[in-house]
């Protein structure tokens, strides 16, 4: 009488909430964030993604800013009151001033947002292992979906340190289906931040457009 053949064996994929938990308690000891960013922005109705770098600082829990070195002189700050984006590149002469948003890619959780509180907000998978370009270790690939129809985004991919624990990068569906990568390095915690960095002054000449929420 023959064996019966077992057929292939099937690989269950690992669990994703150890890295998560993992990188939430990490992210808990976190008082201030500085790493060299690049962002690049792929808008499906044009299809070229569109690149920017430059330094990103956080200070918890609503101080942050990215000061962009390409294009130079952009700026996006959050002081602790107020957004300010300030994009002279695009739309010289001219600031935007709104609320700090909880949620998204321009504030104080662009990082926070998918490792605070994820097993409330997110079903979670486990995507693969995976190494940071220029021998900068081994990472977790983790793809969330919010639970909630209140986010700006659809879905999420973040890859998790295996060493720190930290997130070196995240990919984000938006809502809109825009493409948004954001990428970290040279990540420095709980070294503050200058305090020039986390405040915004609008240059001379330099126009001060509020949202609603924000009017004096």
């Amino acid at each position: 009488m023959g064996l019966l053949s077992a057929g292939p064996p099937v690989h269950q994929s690992p669990d994703p909430w150890p890295v998560l938990d993992r990188a939430s308690a990490t992210y808990q000891t976190i008082t201030s964030l500085s790493a060299d960013f690049v962002q690049i922005v792929t808008n499906p109705m044009i299809g070229t993604p569109d690149t920017t770098r430059g330094r990103l600082y956080q200070m918890r829990p609503s101080r942050f800013a990215m000061r962009f070195t390409a294009p130079k002189g952009d700026r996006i700050v959050a002081d602790g009151r107020f957004l300010w984006l300030y994009t002279p590149s695009t739309t010289p002469g001219q600031v935007i001033r709104s609320r700090i948003p909880e949620y998204g890619t321009t504030g104080p959780n662009l990082i926070g947002q998918f490792v605070e509180q994820p097993r409330e907000r997110y079903t979670a998978e486990y995507v693969r292992a995976d190494s940071l370009p220029g021998g900068g270790g081994a990472v977790d690939v983790i793809r969330l979906v919010p639970k909630g129809h209140d986010q700006p985004y659809s879905e999420a991919k973040i890859w998790v340190g295996r060493e720190d624990a930290l997130v070196h990068r995240v990919d984000i569906v938006e809502s809109s289906g825009q493409e948004r990568t954001v990428i970290l390095r040279t990540i420095r915690v709980n070294r503050g931040v200058p305090g020039r960095e986390l405040t915004f002054s609008p240059p001379a000449g330099v126009r001060v457009v509020a949202s609603d929420s924000t009017r004096e």
